[in-house]
């Protein structure tokens, strides 16, 4: 049972990276950087908090605080990424570390636990509180991209679209399956 949470979480975690990604790609490499005043953050300024978070919460997961001393989470929130191609460094390198710890965990880590801010959470806590947190980053991110984009490409169900494609999915078999399992892409595949 929680070996298929664990697998749960990766997919989710993939799913909403791929939103982010499928973003990043529909706008100019200008509009990453675009505030919309000096109080709000540019896409490329929320990659580098979640790149910040992801780095401070999953390095050393099951050994040290979740807030590293290390961290600097101010500096996190000031628009100074350099390009593109920095920003999708960051990006890539804090999935990467929060992917590879979570493949690391066994059904036996669940219960363990863990400190954030010296917050005791069960790893499952730990695990729940990343995953309404950077879901809700990454909503931020396609929000801003939606707004900016010539012609948006829909990342759900395009509008007019739900009857057909509540339809087409009743139309299937009853089957457990994961809401991930649909897409074709295979960067969001488990063991990727």
């Amino acid at each position: 049972m929680n070996y298929e949470y664990i697998d749960s979480v990766i997919k989710q975690f993939l799913y909403y990276k791929m939103l982010g990604e499928k973003t990043f790609d529909q706008i100019s490499e200008e509009q990453l950087f675009w505030q919309h005043n000096p109080d709000s953050n540019s896409i490329a300024t929320i990659v580098k908090h979640l790149a910040g978070n992801m780095l401070s919460r999953w390095t050393d997961f099951m050994s040290s605080d979740g807030e590293k001393p290390w961290r600097n989470r101010d500096r996190e929130f000031e628009n100074d990424v350099a390009s593109k191609a920095e920003m999708l460094r960051l990006w890539e390198h804090g999935w990467q570390v929060m992917l590879d710890c979570l493949r690391s965990l066994s059904e036996h880590d669940l219960d363990k636990i863990i400190y954030i801010r010296n917050q005791g959470h069960t790893v499952i806590e730990a695990i729940n509180r990343q995953l309404a947190h950077y879901p809700y980053h990454v909503g931020q991110i396609v929000y801003i991209g939606k707004m900016l984009a010539a012609e948006w490409q829909s990342l759900s169900i395009a509008r007019g679209n739900s009857a057909q494609f509540n339809t087409d999915k009743f139309s299937q078999t009853k089957q457990r399956r994961h809401f991930t399992d649909d897409f074709s892409d295979s960067s969001l595949a488990p063991d990727n």
